[in-house]
């Protein structure tokens, strides 16, 4: 799953002219499935940065976006094939809105709606954007010390978790 999260003074949701929601301060959170995404991938996503929007007692907006999965390998057009099927994202997606309504505030979750053409208005407050995985890429087996490679040729692969500091949402 595929999250990025920008810090807003406000945003909004409307399809067909017609406002769905809204928000004052907090953040704007586009929400991306992929095909071998869980609900235990939207709970982590969930666990990972709820903490922020509470710390600045911010709302959130949650947005569908199925093309945070797009992939420009050839030509001119995007390739979609890694976005989950709409049956699955939607269950997902639905578990991670649920999810972030369930640890928060409710009243001050808010959505988009799921397969719609949406506007999406916002106002950046930063701008501050963040951008969350869940699908890192999976280790590779070590290979063998070659004994006769330089050292500072040796590849270094070192992974870090971070949390997001409170200011950068204030």
């Amino acid at each position: 799953m595929k999250v990025v999260i920008q810090r807003v003074k406000s945003a909004s949701v409307s399809v067909d002219s017609e406002l769905i929601s809204s928000i004052g301060k907090g953040l704007l959170v586009f929400a991306g499935i992929g095909q071998e995404d869980t609900e235990k991938d939207a709970e982590n996503l969930v666990n990972k940065w709820k903490r922020n929007v509470q710390d600045i007692e911010g709302e959130v907006l949650c947005v569908s976006q199925f093309t945070l999965y797009a992939k420009m390998k050839k030509g001119n057009k995007p390739d979609f094939h890694d976005a989950a099927k709409p049956e699955t994202a939607r269950r997902v997606y639905d578990y991670f809105y649920d999810k972030m309504r369930e640890s928060y505030i409710p009243d001050r979750v808010k959505n988009g709606v799921f397969q719609a053409m949406m506007e999406v208005e916002l106002k950046n407050d930063g701008p501050v954007t963040i951008e969350i995985n869940t699908n890192l890429p999976k280790k590779e087996p070590k290979e063998p010390k070659d004994n006769n490679k330089p050292e500072e040729e040796e590849e270094i692969k070192k992974t870090f978790e971070f949390q997001i500091p409170a200011e950068l949402l204030e």
